[in-house]
């Protein structure tokens, strides 16, 4: 019997199961596919595949797939075979899409990683994923080569560097320049059947109580997720993105390396965030859209005067955003500011590759605080945390999600997967949600106590771990602390040893030595106690309370 569903809602009082209202995506049935052939046989009109923004370098989509077959062929050659792991450490760029695509084509494992991260946070993760080779740009060389000595290298050259291409380094195989432009037969190659249910990428997130973990996503998850930005991009006009967001990051990854590909789009290419860089950007490459992180958004909000004066951004109809929820205040200000750009809003995790739900029109875009509708072919439940009672509509619980883009698990850590993914395929998102009347969700708190800084993610256990090496620290608790530029900046109470006179400038210190930037503490309290529960779990919500009360 078919299970009876509110088309307002998408809920299902039968089973407690609320279903997409966006209309179905088909997805190949056939079981040897990998993501890079379903992205380069989708027909589309597009010319231009990606802009470096700052050298105007660019490729066409036939040079792109010229390339990528290229790179792919000399690792094969090179011995790089199915289910070998590759790691990538390289900022923005146009040649990032390049090493994923081909990496992926082999059957191989992309794993990336963010260029901020210390050689010590580098190093956790090669102990953890053991690639067989890497890439990286000239600048990262030294950060990876003090992660692991041993480990083989190709170097991603700038365009300028590309004239003295040889390899001097020790480490250093090859040069992703020379790779692209060998232009052997394909009989070299070794063709290894690749199937949707392989493992095609490796991305780690970030994590909340302890070390990061590696998130297993599929063939079949990256190719669902590439059908569901086609389904929202392809019937439109060719548009012109451009790239703030990170690549190493799921939402970089799925819409720039891959997703956009298909409805051939083009991607104007920033290395880094600067705001000049981007609004300059959209005036000279006519951009239509601009898909960001809400840090971003505020700035332009706050500064609004001052971009309208400078830069022509008429061209601009939509800005994208997520990461984290956007107020009604910030969006009310966008909308004042910018009446011609829609703000369209996005939710999703790593495990949920990319995109779970959004806002996907302007009368969509209206409902303030949403995250949207469930993205096609998306399931979701309401449910009690303590219970583990599904909830109907209005009611709020922690999200659970099921579809054809949910990650196959954590890398070898089958705790972990099976704290986080059921029998039945149901991802515990670790939000607190409800969804209303007409389905959209609304994101109410975390379960999850991830601290986010600009976009970033930063984990408090992984903090609070670093504040208990120091010899003079007995107990610390790491909160996020509400910043009108950041979002939230990470914030440490700390109790000192007996005796100690730490300050909190040698506390700051401390952990910005060790850390990537974008996860250094900005504030510390000194306290007598950290607050716990009986099984010693810390209370953050009293310390935020506390440090929000002055507010």
């Amino acid at each position: 019997m078919e299970p009876i569903i509110d088309p307002r809602s998408g809920f299902c009082s039968s089973n407690s199961i609320y279903y997409s209202k966006r209309k179905p995506l088909p997805l190949p049935p056939n079981p040897s596919l990998d993501v890079t052939t379903f992205i380069s046989s989708r027909a589309h009109h597009g010319t231009t595949a990606f802009i470096d923004s700052s050298t105007g370098h660019h490729l066409t989509f036939p040079h792109l797939w010229l390339s990528v077959h290229s790179v792919a062929s000399s690792l094969s050659s090179m011995g790089i075979r199915k289910g070998d792991v590759i790691l990538l450490l390289s900022p923005n760029s146009i040649y990032f899409p390049v090493v994923c695509l081909s990496v992926m084509s082999l059957g191989a494992i992309i794993t990336t990683t963010n260029p901020l991260n210390t050689s010590t946070e580098i190093a956790k993760q090669i102990k953890d994923s053991n690639p067989v080779l890497a890439f990286a740009t000239s600048q990262l060389l030294p950060k990876i080569t003090a992660a692991s000595p041993n480990l083989p290298i190709i170097l991603i050259e700038e365009e300028e560097e590309q004239e003295r291409n040889k390899p001097k380094q020790p480490r250093v195989v090859d040069t992703l320049h020379n790779m692209m432009t060998k232009r052997e037969p394909s009989v070299n190659r070794v063709k290894q059947q690749v199937n949707q249910d392989d493992t095609a990428t490796l991305l780690y997130s970030s994590g909340t109580t302890g070390p990061s973990k590696g998130v297993v996503s599929s063939h079949r998850n990256l190719i669902s997720m590439v059908q569901i930005v086609i389904g929202r991009f392809e019937k439109e006009e060719l548009q012109t993105f451009i790239c703030t967001v990170p690549m190493f990051h799921i939402y970089g990854l799925v819409a720039f390396a891959t997703g956009l590909l298909a409805s051939g789009s083009t991607i104007v290419v920033l290395s880094k965030f600067e705001m000049h860089d981007m609004l300059s950007s959209i005036e000279r490459f006519r951009a239509t859209y601009l898909p960001l992180v809400p840090p971003i958004l505020v700035a332009m909000v706050n500064n609004a005067e001052a971009i309208k004066g400078k830069y022509d951004l008429s061209s601009l109809h939509s800005v994208l955003s997520g990461g984290a929820p956007l107020s009604k205040e910030v969006i009310e200000g966008f909308v004042e500011k910018y009446p011609k750009v829609t703000i369209l809003q996005g939710y999703g995790l790593t495990e949920s590759t990319g995109v779970g739900a959004s806002t996907d029109s302007l009368e969509e875009s209206r409902r303030y605080g949403t995250a949207g509708l469930l993205s096609p072919g998306t399931e979701a439940k309401i449910v009690e945390p303590e219970s583990g009672e599904a909830l109907p509509v209005n009611k709020t619980g922690e999200l659970w999600l099921r579809g054809p883009t949910i990650m196959k698990g954590y890398f070898s850590n089958e705790e972990a997967t099976a704290s986080t993914l059921d029998s039945e395929g149901w991802l515990r998102t670790g939000d607190v949600c409800y969804i209303d009347n007409d389905g959209f969700i609304f994101i109410v708190d975390r379960l999850k106590e991830l601290i986010k800084y600009k976009g970033y993610q930063v984990p408090p256990a992984e903090l609070e771990a670093l504040l208990l090496t120091h010899p003079a620290i007995l107990d610390a608790a790491v909160i996020p602390y509400p910043d009108k530029e950041a979002g939230q900046v990470p914030m440490a109470y700390v109790v000192r040893k007996p005796g100690s006179n730490l300050s909190e400038s040698q506390v700051m210190d401390f952990v910005a030595k060790q850390v990537a930037p974008y996860k250094r503490i900005r504030r510390v309290t000194f306290t007598s106690s950290v607050p716990k529960n009986p099984s010693g779990k810390i209370l953050r919500k009293d310390l935020i309370k506390l440090a929000t009360s002055k507010l």
